[in-house]
């Protein structure tokens, strides 16, 4: 069976490696790791199809390293440790050039198959090359995370996804026989989300679609032949961060039908139950906040929750939790009040802290005005008093506004009654 065009065309070369290039670039990190011969153990963090494999291949092919090659979808403790006898005897502790083993999707990996690895990464017998799409902070045990360089691999940019174009074109020896014209490479570019390996089986897709030998690529021919062939390019769960989204954005709309439903193709397809529990966690803040804050409690509980039971008996957990989401009234007033902090730090830099407000702990710090005429709220009737909080150059600007819902609104009358006259609550 013939390789499909993102496999024909996979760059075996840092010079014909696409992005990333502040790894690859001629002064990125692993430019630079690779002419001294020195590879540390590694877990590349970043979206499907932004070269996470093929990266880890060019790095073992120019460092002249044995390449193992496992997936976390499928191997387990006795798959790791047969590979890592393989590999202590095809390297060992007595030479620098370890054999490298690159594991998919690591973050699938349990904490007793990642605990597999410990021994043969701490004693050097391989050097190992993770590749995750979640944050290795949560999904990679400390103790293997502490014994390993994250490296970030960025999402493709526009630019960066024509050039696969470009590139596949003129390489690969199928399509460089045909007259390929891309009038419209707008819903190329859509229908990839931003993932390389998806947008080059679109293409090979269409360009396969036509008999002739010329070939024009439009947007209107891209979605009529991915919408009649969808499994051909999505069989492998690349619509992973659209059904997230269908679910977020269920839920944002207050419909628990949509979140049920959403929740359900997740599951039945195989997602991580933390992975689903950590997105309704970060949602309670962002689009619910203190118009019912018992959501956020509600949302972490799930989270401890599924992370101890698993599935399936977690599903009813998840589904209790979308629900609830779904039901509660919502606000995103915090999510936009940092949103509207940060931009104003980014623009106005680091602005003076009035001295009042400043730390005092020694007595030349007291001399020079450090806390003087701070007032303690306490002292005061209803534990308030009016005084500055803000720099001088941004006094009076408000950031947070109380949405419209029955618990903001008396936190509004709350601030009306301390703070309307200075910032018009």
């Amino acid at each position: 069976m013939e390789a499909p065009l993102a496999e024909r065309v996979r760059p075996h070369k840092l010079e014909d490696y696409i992005s990333q290039l502040h790894l690859v670039g001629p002064q990125g990190s692993l430019t630079q790791q690779i002419a001294r011969g020195v590879i540390p153990s590694m877990i590349f963090w970043g979206a499907p199809g932004t070269g996470k494999t093929t990266l880890a291949q060019i790095i073992a092919r120019q460092s002249d390293r044995p390449f193992y090659e496992l997936s976390a979808i499928n191997s387990g403790v006795k798959d790791v440790r047969e590979v890592i006898d393989k590999a202590k005897q095809s390297g060992g502790i007595f030479t620098t050039k370890n054999p490298i083993l690159f594991i998919d999707e690591i973050h699938r990996f349990s904490k007793s198959q990642q605990d597999s690895l410990l021994g043969a990464v701490e004693k050097g017998w391989v050097t190992l090359i993770g590749a995750t799409t979640e944050n290795p902070s949560f999904e990679v045990i400390p103790a293997l995370l502490s014994r390993c360089q994250v490296y970030v691999l960025n999402p493709f940019t526009k630019e960066d996804l024509l050039a696969l174009l470009d590139r596949a074109m003129k390489i690969d020896p199928q399509l460089s026989q045909r007259k390929i014209t891309i009038e419209e490479h707008e819903a190329l570019l859509r229908l990839s989300g931003g993932d390389g390996r998806k947008l080059l089986n679109i293409f090979e897709l269409v360009v396969n679609a036509t008999p002739s030998d010329e070939v024009v690529i439009t947007n209107a021919k891209v979605l009529e032949l991915v919408q009649q062939n969808t499994v051909l390019y999505d069989k492998t769960g690349e619509q992973h961060y659209d059904i997230i989204s269908a679910f977020i954005k269920s839920i944002r709309g207050s419909d628990p039908n949509g979140a049920v439903y959403w929740l359900a193709r997740m599951l039945e397809g195989g997602e991580d139950v933390k992975f689903i529990a950590r997105r309704m966690l970060i949602l309670a803040s962002e689009d619910i906040g203190n118009a019912n804050p018992t959501a956020l409690i509600m949302a972490n509980n799930t989270f401890q929750a599924v992370t101890a039971i698993g599935y399936p008996e977690s599903r009813i957990i998840l589904s209790q939790c979308a629900i609830y989401l779904a039901t509660s009234a919502k606000s995103n007033a915090s999510y936009m009040a940092i949103g509207a902090a940060q931009a104003l730090v980014k623009q106005t830099g680091d602005l003076p802290i009035p001295l009042h407000l400043r730390n005092a702990p020694t007595k030349l710090m007291k001399e020079l005005g450090y806390g003087e005429d701070y007032a303690y709220a306490h002292n005061y009737a209803n534990n308030f008093v009016e005084q500055e909080y803000l720099p001088e150059a941004i006094q009076e600007t408000k950031f947070y506004e109380p949405g419209n819902n029955a618990r903001e609104n008396e936190l509004r009358k709350f601030l009306q009654n301390r703070w309307n006259d200075k910032y018009g609550y």
